[in-house]
């Protein structure tokens, strides 16, 4: 039995980073780059290297500057984490699994730290390879708190719960991260919307301005445990306008939706500082007439062209300073 699993890139419409601090946020996945995992019985288990754990190289140079991008490892710890933690799962809930082994490979497509949540998303779609294996079912609320798990204890990678929502869910989604429902059951309030309603947006990104989303969110943590002030209104805002950035999506209000994304942004720059071509990006989409904001942590934006014309321009004008530009296509939502 071959079985085949994918899980595709994110970015967060609007509200990050408050996800992570009782937030509210809106994020949708697309299908452009995708993390896929392949898994198929065995007499060993045996985690295969993917094209990120390679032991050659051209120079030096190159060892140093996939080092600098990527840290030492690869894929293949996140598999190891996923299959660790999915065991640890089933033992703690007392689910019963039989003793067949497997073999699993994972690639993907998705951009390195340019906030698409590469990571999570080979976790994720190693954990659909695992319980489809298994027979194994896991609620979607408690599988995004897993796949957080995962990186934030086995592997140390700072982790909102809006990546792993999206990815698990799939579509178009609002979500809640309110305190009290996160304390009484765990999990917030996620609403699948229709991607019917999907406003006209774009996607760029650059792979020159890669950096672990940890440099961002451990200051920032650190920042709101000691309550900075800035920060903790900052976290309020970006909460407040996620929802009537819901209204406006709901009621295909473009225009006041694109100035609410500039203003995520904006504030964003206030809170903390930006890198200047980080900035750039910004900056020229919105001289093009769209609207820009971080899909994540820097890296990539994403924002509302308001017709043809202004995508072109924007194509035209992010291409001469090497950022690349798509129109995504909204994955559905998942079963």
């Amino acid at each position: 039995m071959l079985i085949k699993t994918s899980a595709c890139a994110r970015a967060a419409l609007i509200g990050n980073p408050s996800d992570g601090y009782f937030g509210k946020t809106i994020s949708f996945a697309f299908t452009d780059f995708q993390a896929s995992v392949t898994l198929w019985e065995s007499p060993e288990l045996t985690i295969l290297p993917t094209s990120r754990d390679t032991l050659t190289f051209a120079s030096m140079g190159d060892l140093a500057h996939e080092v600098n991008l990527f840290g030492y490892y690869g894929g293949v710890r996140l598999l190891k984490a996923a299959v660790k933690t999915f065991h640890e799962y089933v033992c703690k809930h007392g689910i019963r699994v039989d003793r067949r082994n497997f073999t699993v490979r994972c690639e993907s497509t998705i951009p390195g730290l340019v906030g698409m949540a590469g990571s999570s998303a080979i976790i994720t779609a190693a954990y659909r390879a695992l319980m489809t294996f298994y027979g194994v079912s896991i609620p979607k609320p408690e599988l995004a708190n897993v796949i957080r798990s995962t990186e934030e204890k086995e592997l140390g990678i700072a982790a909102g719960l809006q990546d792993r929502v999206i990815q698990v869910y799939g579509g178009l989604v609002y979500m809640d991260f309110d305190k009290t429902l996160l304390d009484s059951r765990g999990y917030g309030e996620y609403v699948p919307m229709d991607v019917s309603l999907m406003p006209p947006v774009f996607v760029a990104y650059r792979t020159d301005l890669s950096e672990t989303s940890s440099v961002y969110h451990n200051t920032l943590k650190a920042r709101y445990a000691a309550g900075d002030r800035e920060v903790v209104d900052a976290m309020k805002f970006w909460a407040d306008i996620t929802e009537e950035a819901r209204g406006c999506i709901e009621r295909r209000d473009w225009k006041r939706l694109s100035e609410l994304m500039d203003a995520n942004f904006d504030r964003r720059a206030k809170v903390s500082a930006i890198s200047p071509d980080n900035l750039r990006m910004v900056e020229t989409a919105r001289k093009c007439g769209c609207s820009a904001k971080f899909t994540g942590s820097g890296g990539a934006i994403v924002g509302i062209y308001p017709d043809d014309a202004a995508y072109a321009r924007l194509e035209k004008a992010l291409a001469e300073i090497n950022v690349r530009v798509l129109r995504p296509h909204v994955a559905p939502p998942c079963a």
